[in-house]
Protein backbone atom coordinates (compact mmCIF):
# COMPACT_ATOMS: atom_id res chain seq x y z
CA UNK A 1 0.00 0.00 0.00
CA UNK A 2 0.96 3.31 -0.57
CA UNK A 3 0.25 7.04 0.42
CA UNK A 4 -1.64 9.42 -1.94
CA UNK A 5 -3.09 13.08 -1.71
CA UNK A 6 -5.69 13.08 -3.47
CA UNK A 7 -7.36 17.19 -3.36
CA UNK A 8 -5.53 17.41 0.08
CA UNK A 9 -6.85 13.88 1.60
CA UNK A 10 -4.28 11.63 2.30
CA UNK A 11 -5.41 7.92 1.06
CA UNK A 12 -3.78 4.68 0.26
CA UNK A 13 -4.25 2.29 -2.15
CA UNK A 14 -2.33 -0.91 -3.77
CA UNK A 15 1.18 0.15 -5.15
CA UNK A 16 0.58 -0.10 -9.25
CA UNK A 17 -3.30 1.70 -9.37
CA UNK A 18 -4.09 3.93 -12.11
CA UNK A 19 -4.31 7.66 -10.42
CA UNK A 20 -7.79 7.37 -12.68
CA UNK A 21 -8.96 4.62 -10.34
CA UNK A 22 -7.32 6.33 -7.31
CA UNK A 23 -9.60 9.40 -7.92
CA UNK A 24 -12.30 7.24 -8.58
CA UNK A 25 -12.28 5.47 -5.32
CA UNK A 26 -11.52 9.42 -3.87
CA UNK A 27 -15.01 10.14 -5.17
CA UNK A 28 -12.92 13.08 -7.56
CA UNK A 29 -14.27 12.78 -11.02
CA UNK A 30 -11.58 12.59 -14.09
CA UNK A 31 -13.73 13.18 -16.89
CA UNK A 32 -12.50 10.62 -20.02
CA UNK A 33 -12.53 9.24 -23.03
CA UNK A 34 -10.10 7.11 -24.11
CA UNK A 35 -9.62 4.96 -21.08
CA UNK A 36 -11.92 2.18 -20.34
CA UNK A 37 -10.99 -0.14 -17.77
CA UNK A 38 -11.40 -3.31 -20.09
CA UNK A 39 -8.81 -2.19 -22.47
CA UNK A 40 -5.31 -1.03 -22.68
CA UNK A 41 -4.37 2.91 -22.10
CA UNK A 42 -3.15 4.63 -24.96
CA UNK A 43 -3.46 8.04 -23.36
CA UNK A 44 -4.87 9.41 -26.38
CA UNK A 45 -7.79 11.80 -25.59
CA UNK A 46 -5.60 13.81 -22.97
CA UNK A 47 -8.95 14.63 -21.28
CA UNK A 48 -7.47 12.87 -17.77
CA UNK A 49 -4.91 15.39 -17.24
CA UNK A 50 -4.47 16.36 -13.46
CA UNK A 51 -2.10 18.09 -11.82
CA UNK A 52 0.66 15.91 -10.17
CA UNK A 53 3.31 16.42 -7.68
CA UNK A 54 6.10 14.18 -5.58
CA UNK A 55 8.03 14.81 -2.13
CA UNK A 56 10.96 16.99 -3.51
CA UNK A 57 14.67 14.99 -3.94
CA UNK A 58 16.14 16.14 -1.23
CA UNK A 59 20.24 16.66 -0.97
CA UNK A 60 22.89 14.86 1.46
CA UNK A 61 22.49 15.56 4.61
CA UNK A 62 19.15 17.62 4.16
CA UNK A 63 15.59 16.70 6.15
CA UNK A 64 12.06 16.74 4.29
CA UNK A 65 9.77 19.09 5.31
CA UNK A 66 6.71 17.89 6.72
CA UNK A 67 3.05 18.79 6.91
CA UNK A 68 0.84 18.74 9.89
CA UNK A 69 -0.22 15.18 8.78
CA UNK A 70 3.39 14.25 8.86
CA UNK A 71 3.88 13.93 5.52
CA UNK A 72 6.68 15.19 3.61
CA UNK A 73 5.84 18.12 1.60
CA UNK A 74 4.64 17.68 -1.98
CA UNK A 75 6.58 19.41 -4.81
CA UNK A 76 3.93 20.06 -7.43
CA UNK A 77 4.76 19.66 -11.61
CA UNK A 78 4.96 22.16 -13.91
CA UNK A 79 2.80 20.54 -16.01
CA UNK A 80 0.16 17.98 -15.97
CA UNK A 81 0.15 14.21 -16.06
CA UNK A 82 -2.45 12.24 -17.86
CA UNK A 83 -4.36 9.81 -15.45
CA UNK A 84 -5.50 6.85 -17.25
CA UNK A 85 -2.05 4.99 -17.77
CA UNK A 86 0.09 6.51 -14.36
CA UNK A 87 0.03 4.92 -11.42
CA UNK A 88 0.40 5.83 -7.70
CA UNK A 89 3.48 6.43 -5.61
CA UNK A 90 4.39 6.72 -2.16
CA UNK A 91 3.75 10.05 -1.11
CA UNK A 92 2.51 11.38 -4.63
CA UNK A 93 0.12 14.00 -4.84
CA UNK A 94 -2.67 14.89 -7.02
CA UNK A 95 -5.06 17.46 -8.09
CA UNK A 96 -8.68 17.01 -9.89
CA UNK A 97 -9.38 20.75 -9.60
CA UNK A 98 -7.25 23.76 -9.91
CA UNK A 99 -7.13 26.63 -12.93
CA UNK A 100 -4.24 23.83 -14.51
CA UNK A 101 -6.26 21.20 -14.95
CA UNK A 102 -9.46 23.31 -15.67
CA UNK A 103 -7.34 25.38 -18.25
CA UNK A 104 -6.27 22.15 -19.74
CA UNK A 105 -9.32 20.58 -20.12
CA UNK A 106 -11.03 24.00 -21.38
CA UNK A 107 -8.21 23.75 -24.22
CA UNK A 108 -9.03 19.70 -24.54
CA UNK A 109 -12.30 19.99 -25.42
CA UNK A 110 -12.49 23.11 -27.32
CA UNK A 111 -10.09 21.09 -30.10
CA UNK A 112 -12.63 18.23 -29.98
CA UNK A 113 -15.59 20.28 -30.37
CA UNK A 114 -13.49 22.51 -33.28
CA UNK A 115 -14.88 19.52 -36.14
CA UNK A 116 -17.53 17.98 -34.03
CA UNK A 117 -21.08 18.65 -35.41
CA UNK A 118 -23.82 20.60 -33.46
CA UNK A 119 -26.07 17.67 -34.17
CA UNK A 120 -27.27 16.90 -30.89
CA UNK A 121 -30.91 17.23 -30.97
CA UNK A 122 -30.70 14.43 -33.76
CA UNK A 123 -27.47 12.08 -32.54
CA UNK A 124 -28.68 8.90 -31.59
CA UNK A 125 -26.59 9.29 -28.99
CA UNK A 126 -28.01 12.00 -26.98
CA UNK A 127 -28.73 11.24 -23.32
CA UNK A 128 -25.88 9.03 -23.01
CA UNK A 129 -22.90 10.90 -24.66
CA UNK A 130 -20.07 11.76 -22.41
CA UNK A 131 -19.00 14.82 -24.78
CA UNK A 132 -22.29 16.19 -24.30
CA UNK A 133 -22.01 15.92 -20.81
CA UNK A 134 -18.54 16.96 -20.30
CA UNK A 135 -18.67 19.94 -23.18
CA UNK A 136 -21.07 21.57 -19.98
CA UNK A 137 -18.86 20.96 -17.47
CA UNK A 138 -15.32 21.37 -18.80
CA UNK A 139 -16.47 23.29 -21.91
CA UNK A 140 -15.83 27.05 -22.84
CA UNK A 141 -19.45 27.67 -23.80
CA UNK A 142 -18.51 29.26 -26.93
CA UNK A 143 -16.40 28.80 -30.01
CA UNK A 144 -13.58 30.47 -31.49
CA UNK A 145 -13.18 28.33 -33.94
CA UNK A 146 -14.32 30.62 -37.48
CA UNK A 147 -12.77 28.30 -40.53
CA UNK A 148 -15.22 25.45 -42.00
CA UNK A 149 -15.53 22.38 -40.54
CA UNK A 150 -14.17 19.47 -41.80
CA UNK A 151 -16.48 17.07 -44.04
CA UNK A 152 -16.10 13.42 -43.17
CA UNK A 153 -18.31 10.56 -44.05
CA UNK A 154 -21.18 10.08 -42.43
CA UNK A 155 -23.97 7.38 -42.05
CA UNK A 156 -21.76 4.61 -43.50
CA UNK A 157 -22.86 0.75 -42.94
CA UNK A 158 -19.07 -0.74 -41.90
CA UNK A 159 -21.01 -3.92 -40.45
CA UNK A 160 -24.35 -5.65 -40.56
CA UNK A 161 -25.27 -3.96 -36.96
CA UNK A 162 -23.45 -1.19 -36.79
CA UNK A 163 -22.88 2.46 -38.86
CA UNK A 164 -20.63 4.82 -38.64
CA UNK A 165 -20.94 8.60 -39.08
CA UNK A 166 -17.19 9.85 -38.84
CA UNK A 167 -17.91 13.28 -38.03
CA UNK A 168 -18.82 12.70 -34.67
CA UNK A 169 -15.46 10.66 -34.02
CA UNK A 170 -12.86 11.68 -31.35
CA UNK A 171 -10.28 9.18 -32.08
CA UNK A 172 -10.70 7.87 -28.82
CA UNK A 173 -10.01 4.11 -30.10
CA UNK A 174 -11.76 2.48 -27.55
CA UNK A 175 -13.64 0.73 -30.93
CA UNK A 176 -10.20 -0.53 -32.05
CA UNK A 177 -8.84 -2.29 -28.89
CA UNK A 178 -11.81 -3.47 -28.30
CA UNK A 179 -11.85 -5.45 -31.93
CA UNK A 180 -7.89 -6.12 -31.46
CA UNK A 181 -7.44 -7.08 -27.98
CA UNK A 182 -11.18 -8.33 -26.93
CA UNK A 183 -12.33 -10.27 -29.72
CA UNK A 184 -9.05 -10.49 -32.33
CA UNK A 185 -10.52 -9.36 -35.30
CA UNK A 186 -8.54 -6.50 -36.25
CA UNK A 187 -10.72 -4.72 -38.80
CA UNK A 188 -10.64 -1.29 -37.45
CA UNK A 189 -8.04 1.64 -37.67
CA UNK A 190 -7.42 5.09 -38.59
CA UNK A 191 -6.47 6.76 -41.62
CA UNK A 192 -5.03 10.30 -42.84
CA UNK A 193 -3.34 12.67 -40.27
CA UNK A 194 -4.65 15.38 -38.45
CA UNK A 195 -8.11 17.16 -38.79
CA UNK A 196 -8.58 14.79 -41.31
CA UNK A 197 -7.84 11.38 -39.64
CA UNK A 198 -10.89 8.90 -39.76
CA UNK A 199 -11.99 5.57 -38.51
CA UNK A 200 -12.55 3.21 -41.54
CA UNK A 201 -12.98 -0.85 -41.66
CA UNK A 202 -9.62 -2.47 -43.76
CA UNK A 203 -9.82 -2.81 -47.02
CA UNK A 204 -12.13 -5.66 -48.35
CA UNK A 205 -13.23 -6.01 -44.56
CA UNK A 206 -16.70 -5.37 -42.56
CA UNK A 207 -17.66 -5.27 -38.83
CA UNK A 208 -19.33 -8.28 -39.10
CA UNK A 209 -18.04 -10.66 -35.66
CA UNK A 210 -21.02 -11.15 -33.06
CA UNK A 211 -19.62 -8.86 -30.88
CA UNK A 212 -19.60 -6.06 -32.37
CA UNK A 213 -22.36 -4.00 -30.98
CA UNK A 214 -20.09 -3.92 -28.14
CA UNK A 215 -18.16 -0.90 -29.96
CA UNK A 216 -21.62 0.86 -29.66
CA UNK A 217 -21.81 0.51 -26.06
CA UNK A 218 -18.34 1.73 -25.31
CA UNK A 219 -18.38 4.66 -28.06
CA UNK A 220 -18.54 7.80 -25.97
CA UNK A 221 -20.05 9.75 -28.43
CA UNK A 222 -22.86 9.00 -31.49
CA UNK A 223 -19.78 7.40 -34.14
CA UNK A 224 -20.68 4.03 -33.83
CA UNK A 225 -24.78 3.26 -33.48
CA UNK A 226 -26.34 0.22 -33.65
CA UNK A 227 -29.09 -0.62 -36.97
CA UNK A 228 -30.91 -2.30 -34.43
CA UNK A 229 -31.63 0.80 -32.14
CA UNK A 230 -31.03 3.22 -34.25
CA UNK A 231 -33.48 6.48 -33.99
CA UNK A 232 -36.00 3.91 -32.06
CA UNK A 233 -36.10 5.42 -29.09
CA UNK A 234 -34.91 8.65 -26.85
CA UNK A 235 -32.74 6.81 -23.95
CA UNK A 236 -34.03 9.02 -21.06
CA UNK A 237 -37.45 7.75 -22.02
CA UNK A 238 -36.02 4.24 -21.45
CA UNK A 239 -36.97 2.18 -18.24
CA UNK A 240 -34.01 0.22 -17.33
CA UNK A 241 -34.08 -3.38 -15.58
CA UNK A 242 -31.66 -5.74 -14.45
CA UNK A 243 -31.88 -9.08 -15.46
CA UNK A 244 -30.47 -11.80 -17.70
CA UNK A 245 -29.86 -12.95 -21.39
CA UNK A 246 -31.56 -16.92 -22.00
CA UNK A 247 -29.98 -17.15 -25.82
CA UNK A 248 -27.27 -19.52 -24.08
CA UNK A 249 -26.66 -21.30 -21.06
CA UNK A 250 -23.93 -18.20 -20.47
CA UNK A 251 -26.83 -16.18 -18.57
CA UNK A 252 -24.76 -13.14 -19.08
CA UNK A 253 -26.27 -10.37 -17.21
CA UNK A 254 -28.11 -7.68 -19.40
CA UNK A 255 -30.17 -3.73 -18.71
CA UNK A 256 -33.06 -4.35 -20.43
CA UNK A 257 -34.50 -0.98 -22.11
CA UNK A 258 -38.14 -0.67 -22.16
CA UNK A 259 -40.75 1.70 -22.99
CA UNK A 260 -45.04 1.52 -23.15
CA UNK A 261 -44.09 -2.04 -22.59
CA UNK A 262 -42.53 -2.31 -25.13
CA UNK A 263 -38.41 -3.77 -25.05
CA UNK A 264 -36.33 -1.83 -27.18
CA UNK A 265 -32.79 -2.92 -26.61
CA UNK A 266 -31.42 -5.10 -24.20
CA UNK A 267 -27.30 -4.35 -22.90
CA UNK A 268 -24.71 -6.06 -21.07
CA UNK A 269 -24.32 -5.42 -17.52
CA UNK A 270 -20.97 -5.53 -15.84
CA UNK A 271 -20.79 -9.06 -14.04
CA UNK A 272 -16.67 -9.87 -13.32
CA UNK A 273 -17.93 -13.69 -12.66
CA UNK A 274 -20.41 -14.18 -15.57
CA UNK A 275 -19.23 -12.05 -18.84
CA UNK A 276 -17.27 -9.04 -17.92
CA UNK A 277 -18.91 -6.16 -19.55
CA UNK A 278 -19.30 -7.65 -23.02
CA UNK A 279 -22.10 -9.68 -24.68
CA UNK A 280 -22.38 -11.14 -28.27
CA UNK A 281 -24.63 -9.44 -30.66
CA UNK A 282 -27.76 -12.95 -31.53
CA UNK A 283 -27.90 -12.97 -27.58
CA UNK A 284 -28.46 -8.99 -27.68
CA UNK A 285 -31.34 -8.83 -30.76
CA UNK A 286 -32.72 -11.57 -28.77
CA UNK A 287 -35.62 -9.79 -27.85
CA UNK A 288 -37.75 -9.18 -30.97
CA UNK A 289 -40.24 -12.60 -30.18
CA UNK A 290 -41.30 -11.56 -27.66
CA UNK A 291 -44.01 -8.97 -29.89
CA UNK A 292 -44.24 -11.11 -32.79
CA UNK A 293 -47.42 -11.62 -34.73
CA UNK A 294 -47.52 -15.19 -33.82
CA UNK A 295 -47.55 -14.46 -30.31
CA UNK A 296 -50.21 -16.38 -28.22
CA UNK A 297 -51.95 -14.25 -26.05
CA UNK A 298 -54.87 -16.15 -24.78
CA UNK A 299 -55.54 -19.55 -23.60
CA UNK A 300 -57.39 -21.30 -26.22
CA UNK A 301 -59.42 -25.00 -26.56
CA UNK A 302 -59.31 -27.16 -29.69
CA UNK A 303 -63.17 -27.91 -30.81
CA UNK A 304 -64.44 -29.27 -34.20
CA UNK A 305 -63.35 -26.37 -36.31
CA UNK A 306 -60.85 -25.29 -34.91
CA UNK A 307 -59.29 -23.91 -32.06
CA UNK A 308 -61.27 -21.37 -29.75
CA UNK A 309 -60.23 -18.92 -27.41
CA UNK A 310 -61.21 -19.98 -23.53
CA UNK A 311 -60.38 -19.04 -19.93
CA UNK A 312 -58.06 -19.93 -17.65
CA UNK A 313 -60.72 -21.78 -15.37
CA UNK A 314 -62.43 -23.43 -19.04
CA UNK A 315 -58.79 -24.32 -20.54
CA UNK A 316 -57.67 -25.77 -17.02
CA UNK A 317 -60.69 -27.69 -16.21
CA UNK A 318 -60.57 -29.44 -19.46
CA UNK A 319 -57.04 -30.27 -19.00
CA UNK A 320 -57.27 -31.90 -15.93
CA UNK A 321 -60.52 -33.61 -16.94
CA UNK A 322 -58.31 -35.49 -19.48
CA UNK A 323 -55.37 -35.55 -17.40
CA UNK A 324 -57.35 -37.60 -14.82
CA UNK A 325 -58.92 -39.54 -17.23
CA UNK A 326 -55.43 -41.28 -17.87
CA UNK A 327 -53.60 -43.63 -15.94
CA UNK A 328 -49.85 -42.22 -14.56
CA UNK A 329 -48.29 -44.75 -16.41
CA UNK A 330 -50.23 -43.22 -19.86
CA UNK A 331 -48.90 -39.75 -19.31
CA UNK A 332 -45.52 -37.99 -20.42
CA UNK A 333 -44.33 -34.29 -19.82
CA UNK A 334 -41.79 -32.58 -21.82
CA UNK A 335 -40.35 -29.25 -19.81
CA UNK A 336 -37.99 -26.60 -20.88
CA UNK A 337 -34.57 -26.00 -20.02
CA UNK A 338 -35.71 -22.53 -20.74
CA UNK A 339 -38.20 -22.51 -18.21
CA UNK A 340 -37.50 -20.55 -14.74
CA UNK A 341 -36.18 -22.36 -11.26
CA UNK A 342 -39.76 -21.77 -10.06
CA UNK A 343 -41.89 -22.88 -13.37
CA UNK A 344 -39.84 -25.71 -13.41
CA UNK A 345 -39.91 -26.66 -9.59
CA UNK A 346 -43.97 -26.34 -10.08
CA UNK A 347 -43.96 -28.46 -13.69
CA UNK A 348 -42.20 -31.68 -10.71
CA UNK A 349 -44.78 -30.61 -8.60
CA UNK A 350 -47.48 -31.66 -11.02
CA UNK A 351 -45.81 -34.79 -12.33
CA UNK A 352 -45.52 -35.54 -8.85
CA UNK A 353 -49.12 -35.14 -8.18
CA UNK A 354 -50.24 -37.00 -11.30
CA UNK A 355 -47.51 -39.93 -10.33
CA UNK A 356 -46.04 -39.24 -13.84
CA UNK A 357 -42.34 -40.86 -13.94
CA UNK A 358 -41.38 -39.98 -17.64
CA UNK A 359 -40.26 -36.59 -17.73
CA UNK A 360 -37.71 -34.80 -19.58
CA UNK A 361 -36.46 -31.58 -21.12
CA UNK A 362 -35.02 -30.82 -24.82
CA UNK A 363 -31.46 -30.53 -25.34
CA UNK A 364 -29.71 -27.88 -27.11
CA UNK A 365 -26.18 -28.46 -28.03
CA UNK A 366 -24.46 -25.83 -30.29
CA UNK A 367 -21.07 -24.84 -31.51
CA UNK A 368 -19.88 -22.43 -28.81
CA UNK A 369 -16.94 -19.91 -28.89
CA UNK A 370 -13.52 -19.38 -27.21
CA UNK A 371 -16.04 -16.13 -25.58
CA UNK A 372 -18.40 -16.25 -24.01
CA UNK A 373 -21.18 -17.83 -26.23
CA UNK A 374 -21.90 -21.34 -24.66
CA UNK A 375 -22.30 -25.42 -25.88
CA UNK A 376 -25.15 -25.21 -24.25
CA UNK A 377 -27.93 -23.58 -25.89
CA UNK A 378 -30.48 -23.87 -22.78
CA UNK A 379 -29.97 -20.73 -20.06
CA UNK A 380 -31.38 -23.65 -17.44
CA UNK A 381 -29.99 -26.42 -17.91
CA UNK A 382 -28.34 -27.14 -14.74
CA UNK A 383 -31.86 -26.10 -12.78
CA UNK A 384 -33.26 -28.88 -14.84
CA UNK A 385 -31.20 -31.09 -13.80
CA UNK A 386 -31.09 -30.04 -10.06
CA UNK A 387 -35.19 -29.78 -9.67
CA UNK A 388 -36.56 -32.53 -12.24
CA UNK A 389 -33.86 -34.94 -11.56
CA UNK A 390 -32.74 -35.18 -14.88
CA UNK A 391 -29.17 -36.24 -15.44
CA UNK A 392 -28.59 -36.41 -19.33
CA UNK A 393 -31.31 -33.77 -20.74
CA UNK A 394 -32.86 -35.37 -24.05
CA UNK A 395 -32.20 -39.20 -22.82
CA UNK A 396 -35.92 -40.13 -22.62
CA UNK A 397 -37.41 -38.32 -25.48
CA UNK A 398 -36.97 -41.31 -27.60
CA UNK A 399 -38.66 -43.69 -24.88
CA UNK A 400 -41.80 -41.04 -25.06
CA UNK A 401 -41.91 -40.85 -28.58
CA UNK A 402 -42.11 -44.94 -28.87
CA UNK A 403 -44.65 -45.08 -25.83
CA UNK A 404 -46.93 -42.82 -28.05
CA UNK A 405 -46.44 -44.52 -31.34
CA UNK A 406 -46.72 -48.28 -29.36
CA UNK A 407 -50.32 -46.51 -27.94
CA UNK A 408 -48.72 -46.99 -24.27
CA UNK A 409 -48.81 -43.11 -23.62
CA UNK A 410 -52.44 -41.85 -23.83
CA UNK A 411 -51.44 -37.76 -23.10
CA UNK A 412 -48.51 -35.45 -23.07
CA UNK A 413 -47.90 -32.72 -21.49
CA UNK A 414 -45.05 -30.09 -23.40
CA UNK A 415 -44.01 -26.33 -21.86
CA UNK A 416 -42.41 -24.01 -23.54
CA UNK A 417 -41.24 -26.65 -25.91
CA UNK A 418 -42.27 -27.26 -29.76
CA UNK A 419 -42.00 -30.63 -29.87
CA UNK A 420 -42.27 -31.30 -33.37
CA UNK A 421 -38.69 -29.62 -33.62
CA UNK A 422 -37.56 -32.43 -30.87
CA UNK A 423 -38.15 -35.44 -33.41
CA UNK A 424 -41.65 -35.62 -32.90
CA UNK A 425 -43.78 -36.28 -35.65
CA UNK A 426 -47.52 -34.75 -36.82
CA UNK A 427 -48.98 -38.62 -37.49
CA UNK A 428 -47.30 -39.81 -33.43
CA UNK A 429 -48.86 -36.48 -31.58
CA UNK A 430 -52.28 -37.21 -33.64
CA UNK A 431 -52.43 -40.38 -31.56
CA UNK A 432 -52.70 -39.13 -28.45
CA UNK A 433 -55.98 -38.76 -26.75
CA UNK A 434 -54.83 -35.40 -24.93
CA UNK A 435 -51.99 -33.12 -26.00
CA UNK A 436 -51.30 -29.83 -23.82
CA UNK A 437 -48.96 -26.97 -25.23
CA UNK A 438 -47.38 -24.34 -23.36
CA UNK A 439 -45.76 -21.83 -25.57
CA UNK A 440 -45.04 -18.10 -26.34
CA UNK A 441 -45.62 -18.65 -30.20
CA UNK A 442 -47.99 -20.15 -32.46
CA UNK A 443 -46.14 -23.60 -33.34
CA UNK A 444 -46.51 -26.68 -35.29
CA UNK A 445 -46.84 -28.56 -32.09
CA UNK A 446 -49.93 -25.76 -30.73
CA UNK A 447 -51.93 -26.58 -33.85
CA UNK A 448 -52.21 -30.01 -33.12
CA UNK A 449 -52.70 -29.72 -29.11
CA UNK A 450 -56.22 -29.71 -27.55
CA UNK A 451 -55.66 -27.20 -25.04
CA UNK A 452 -53.08 -24.34 -25.69
CA UNK A 453 -51.14 -22.02 -22.59
CA UNK A 454 -49.83 -19.04 -24.20
CA UNK A 455 -46.49 -18.33 -22.10
CA UNK A 456 -44.46 -15.53 -20.70
CA UNK A 457 -41.18 -14.03 -22.42
CA UNK A 458 -37.86 -14.25 -20.33
CA UNK A 459 -38.80 -10.35 -19.72
CA UNK A 460 -41.98 -10.74 -18.55
CA UNK A 461 -41.78 -12.42 -15.69
CA UNK A 462 -39.64 -12.41 -12.25
CA UNK A 463 -37.41 -15.97 -11.27
CA UNK A 464 -34.63 -17.51 -11.07
CA UNK A 465 -31.82 -19.52 -13.14
CA UNK A 466 -28.09 -21.53 -12.83
CA UNK A 467 -25.84 -20.94 -15.84
CA UNK A 468 -23.61 -23.36 -16.82
CA UNK A 469 -20.96 -22.27 -14.50
CA UNK A 470 -23.60 -23.22 -11.57
CA UNK A 471 -24.25 -19.94 -10.82
CA UNK A 472 -27.89 -19.04 -9.56
CA UNK A 473 -28.80 -15.74 -11.08
CA UNK A 474 -32.50 -13.43 -10.95
CA UNK A 475 -34.59 -12.98 -13.79
CA UNK A 476 -36.42 -9.85 -13.17
CA UNK A 477 -39.69 -7.80 -14.82
CA UNK A 478 -39.21 -5.29 -17.60
CA UNK A 479 -42.73 -5.55 -19.28
CA UNK A 480 -45.99 -6.56 -18.59
CA UNK A 481 -47.31 -9.83 -20.57
CA UNK A 482 -49.67 -9.63 -23.53
CA UNK A 483 -53.49 -10.61 -23.06
CA UNK A 484 -54.10 -13.14 -20.39
CA UNK A 485 -50.78 -14.44 -20.66
CA UNK A 486 -49.62 -15.14 -16.91
CA UNK A 487 -46.26 -16.02 -15.59
CA UNK A 488 -45.44 -19.95 -16.08
CA UNK A 489 -45.14 -21.02 -12.31
CA UNK A 490 -48.93 -19.61 -12.25
CA UNK A 491 -50.09 -21.32 -14.75
CA UNK A 492 -48.75 -24.56 -13.58
CA UNK A 493 -50.22 -23.44 -9.68
CA UNK A 494 -53.51 -23.25 -11.20
CA UNK A 495 -53.94 -26.84 -13.44
CA UNK A 496 -52.37 -28.13 -9.89
CA UNK A 497 -55.20 -26.88 -8.56
CA UNK A 498 -57.31 -27.91 -10.83
CA UNK A 499 -56.71 -31.36 -10.28
CA UNK A 500 -55.69 -31.65 -6.95
CA UNK A 501 -58.19 -28.71 -5.38
CA UNK A 502 -55.44 -27.74 -3.27
CA UNK A 503 -54.92 -24.44 -2.59
CA UNK A 504 -52.13 -22.21 -4.57
CA UNK A 505 -49.54 -19.80 -3.96
CA UNK A 506 -49.35 -16.13 -4.44
CA UNK A 507 -46.25 -15.43 -4.76
CA UNK A 508 -42.98 -16.27 -6.69
CA UNK A 509 -40.81 -16.23 -3.51
CA UNK A 510 -43.08 -18.31 -1.95
CA UNK A 511 -42.49 -20.85 -4.89
CA UNK A 512 -38.71 -20.33 -4.19
CA UNK A 513 -38.91 -20.89 -0.64
CA UNK A 514 -40.38 -24.10 -1.33
CA UNK A 515 -37.89 -25.15 -3.73
CA UNK A 516 -35.29 -24.23 -1.51
CA UNK A 517 -36.83 -26.18 1.48
CA UNK A 518 -36.80 -29.20 -0.92
CA UNK A 519 -33.53 -29.27 -2.72
CA UNK A 520 -30.24 -28.65 -1.11
CA UNK A 521 -28.55 -26.69 -3.61
CA UNK A 522 -31.19 -23.73 -3.08
CA UNK A 523 -30.95 -24.15 0.96
CA UNK A 524 -30.48 -20.81 2.69
CA UNK A 525 -31.17 -18.77 -0.41
CA UNK A 526 -33.87 -16.75 -1.69
CA UNK A 527 -34.51 -14.35 -4.74
CA UNK A 528 -33.74 -11.24 -2.50
CA UNK A 529 -30.52 -12.86 -1.64
CA UNK A 530 -29.75 -14.00 -5.04
CA UNK A 531 -28.86 -10.29 -5.63
CA UNK A 532 -28.00 -8.55 -8.99
CA UNK A 533 -24.87 -10.27 -9.08
CA UNK A 534 -25.94 -14.06 -8.58
CA UNK A 535 -24.59 -16.68 -6.51
CA UNK A 536 -22.15 -19.64 -6.91
CA UNK A 537 -24.27 -22.70 -5.98
CA UNK A 538 -22.68 -26.18 -7.38
CA UNK A 539 -19.70 -26.82 -8.93
CA UNK A 540 -18.78 -27.64 -12.65
CA UNK A 541 -16.04 -27.89 -15.00
CA UNK A 542 -17.00 -24.93 -17.37
CA UNK A 543 -14.76 -21.79 -17.55
CA UNK A 544 -15.35 -18.40 -19.42
CA UNK A 545 -12.18 -18.43 -22.04
CA UNK A 546 -12.78 -14.59 -22.42
CA UNK A 547 -12.78 -13.66 -18.50
CA UNK A 548 -9.64 -16.36 -18.42
CA UNK A 549 -8.00 -14.04 -21.01
CA UNK A 550 -9.18 -10.87 -18.93
CA UNK A 551 -7.51 -12.28 -15.71
CA UNK A 552 -3.92 -12.54 -17.63
CA UNK A 553 -3.61 -9.27 -18.26
CA UNK A 554 -4.83 -7.72 -15.15
CA UNK A 555 -2.04 -10.02 -14.00
CA UNK A 556 0.10 -8.44 -16.40
CA UNK A 557 -0.77 -4.98 -15.57
CA UNK A 558 -2.08 -4.24 -19.01
CA UNK A 559 -5.60 -3.34 -17.93
CA UNK A 560 -7.18 -2.31 -14.80
CA UNK A 561 -10.23 -4.78 -14.95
Amino acid sequence: MVNVQINGNWMQFPRGTRMIEACKEANAEVPHYCYHPKLSSPGNCRMCLVEMGMPPRLAPGQEAEKDEDGHTKISWMPRPAIACANTVAEGMGIRTTGPLVEECRHGVMEFLLINHPLDCPICDQAGECRLQEFSVEHGQGESRFLETKVKKPKNVEIGPRIRLDDERCIMCSRCIRFCQEIVEDDVLGFTDRGSHTVLATHPGKELANNYSLNTADICPVGALTSNDFRFQMRVWFLKETKSLCTGCGRGCNTLIGARENEVHRQTPRENGEVNSTWMCDSGRLNFHYLHSELRLTDPMIKGDSGHRVASWIEAHQLAAACLKACRPEQIAMVASARMTNEELFMAKRLADELKIELIDVVARPQDGDDMLISEDGNPNTNGAKLILGIDEPGSKLNAIKSGIDRGELKALLCFDENVMKAGFGEASLSKLSFLLSSHLLANPTADLANVVYPSSGFAEKRGSMVNVNGRLQRLNQAIQPPGQVMDGWEVLRDLIQAVTGSNGLYMVEDVFKLMAGEISAFAGQSLSKIGDAGVFIMETEENVPLLERERERVAKGIIVG
